[in-house]
């Protein structure tokens, strides 16, 4: 067996078999009653409540994507309108670089009460508030990537008569897509979790409403099923992201990527 698939194969192994190591132990604990059960729910109660409530966790899982998607799609054009605008205006960048900073230090939780209050119980406060916590990521990585282009790449397209429109499109951009590719698979991320956030404080369907219901009735292996189907759909996206980085940067080496 050669070195990288060795490597590739250790990159598969290693976690299932600590994730297999982490499991019997959780088990063995609550088999042992060292933990109540009724505390910590074993992993075959999670099991057993995915498979018993899976159609209804189905039917969550997809309210609650569809508000992340679109959160995180409009989350997408307002990081890179602001990077964009950032990168071009020096007086933008002074005046809204401390604003963007100080949009993240507000806790989620504490937003997500005002946005429904004035936005109602509808799909529209969760989408705003998915856009607010998965823009930054976006910014601050474009901006990085855009101040990653050597002066000597500028100098060169302004010396064969590109405009500034050009320059974006043929140096900036390329050179930023692998810095907006790690902020965006960071903004997915929070992306899932910013939706069941909002669900919390309003609403009828998703996640985070059928975490409220089971929280209530003490059915916290229904609740670890719930946070396994967040965590599963997290990851999800996350791939779906790596798999339209390859699509768009079809030059990148898999072994070059962060």
């Amino acid at each position: 067996m050669n070195k990288p698939t060795s490597s590739k194969t250790m990159r598969v192994v290693a976690p299932a078999v600590a994730l297999a190591v982490l499991l019997a132990a959780w088990q063995l604990v609550v088999a042992c009653g060292i933990v109540p059960d009724y505390l910590l729910p074993a992993p075959t109660s999670v099991v057993s409540a995915l498979v018993t409530d899976a159609p209804l966790l189905a039917g969550h899982a997809m309210v609650t994507l569809v508000e992340a998607l679109i959160g995180l799609g409009a989350g997408l054009v307002l990081g890179m309108a602001l990077a964009t605008l950032m990168d071009r205006f020096l007086p933008v960048r002074a005046a809204l670089a401390p604003i963007v900073t100080v949009s993240q230090t507000i806790p989620t939780i504490a937003i997500a009460p005002l946005l429904v209050l004035w936005l109602g119980y509808g799909i529209l406060p969760k989408v705003v508030l998915v856009a607010v916590t998965t823009f930054f990521p976006v910014v601050v990585s474009l901006l990085e990537g855009f101040a990653s282009v050597s002066d000597d790449q500028l100098d060169l397209m302004r010396t064969m008569g590109a405009t500034r429109w050009q320059i974006y499109w043929h140096v900036k951009l390329p050179a930023a897509l692998p810095h907006l590719m790690s902020g965006l698979k960071i903004s997915a991320t929070y992306a899932i979790v910013g939706a069941v956030i909002s669900e919390w404080l309003g609403g009828n369907e998703g996640l985070g409403v059928y975490m409220t219901r089971v929280r209530k009735s003490f059915s916290y292996d229904r609740m670890f099923a719930c946070i396994v189907v967040i965590s599963a759909l997290s990851l999800v996206l996350m791939r779906v992201i790596d798999l339209v980085r390859h699509l768009i940067m079809p030059w990148e080496s898999p072994r070059g990527r962060s």
